[in-house]
């Protein structure tokens, strides 16, 4: 694979972070992504085009594939998008969760920071006939962001880890900075009846995600559950619904 230059910079002020899973659930995620990055820099994959959902997706090797488990995610779209709906997909990457949401919703933003992942959302959302429901921007999480949407769609990178290069940014997010960011500005683009769709699993630092959602006064259900073997570990996936906490004060 040729090299596409460094990562994007962030901000000087990146979040800090202190892991809130054990020592060897965390070393066991680093060996994890270690033979995760070495394999996908090895294969050194052109663009691969496959079919999702029901979905035609061309996939660069500089966004992340879709996985095992990323229908935990995408049927969760298909079932809770509303026709009425103003949809937010936040790193959309292939830009496949924006497509399944345009299946039913006329107003789609979808945005992320890596421009190899915009590029490709535009040309998908053209292949699947949805260009003219999604509109595709490039914005460091909400930073290009305007109004209020009622469904919110995140699926963040897992690792915590400084990405090396443009390959890597796909999978880590530094110190979960934009995670975090996230979180502390959701309900702000959330209509007063808005829900979210998250995933996230195991494989991650699941612990500080349930942190930060229960700081930002999220209420949290798990609607999609599955969980795979690694090296003899179990890792549980999740796609999480989150909504206002209304409960009294």
């Amino acid at each position: 694979m040729t090299e596409t230059g460094p990562p994007p910079k962030r901000p000087a002020d990146a979040a800090s972070y202190t892991p809130m899973i054990t020592e060897d659930h965390a070393k066991r995620i680093r060996q994890w992504h270690e033979s995760a990055y070495n394999t996908g820099k090895a294969e050194a994959r052109s663009d691969q085009t496959v079919t999702y959902l029901g979905r035609t997706l061309a996939i660069p090797p500089e966004i992340m594939p879709i996985t095992r488990v990323s229908h935990l995610l995408g049927e969760a779209v298909l079932a809770e998008v509303r026709e009425s709906d103003r949809v937010l997909d936040m790193g959309t990457g292939s830009g496949v969760n924006a497509i399944l949401a345009a299946s039913q919703a006329a107003d789609v933003l979808a945005v992320d920071i890596n421009p190899h992942a915009v590029e490709a959302a535009r040309r998908n959302a053209e292949r699947n006939g949805v260009a003219d429901r999604i509109e595709v921007r490039h914005s460091d999480v909400f930073s290009d962001v305007d109004g209020r949407f009622d469904l919110i769609v995140f699926d963040p990178p897992f690792r915590w880890f400084a990405p090396r290069d443009q390959f890597e940014v796909a999978m880590t997010d530094e110190n979960y900075r934009a995670m975090t960011e996230f979180f502390a500005a959701a309900k702000r683009h959330l209509t007063p009846t808005g829900r979210m769709l998250i995933f996230f699993g195991t494989s991650g630092d699941l612990p500080y995600l349930t942190h930060l959602a229960d700081q930002a006064d999220f209420r949290t259900e798990i609607i999609a559950q599955e969980h795979l073997e690694k090296d003899d570990w179990r890792v549980d996936y999740f796609t999480f619904r989150m909504t206002r906490d209304r409960r009294p004060t």
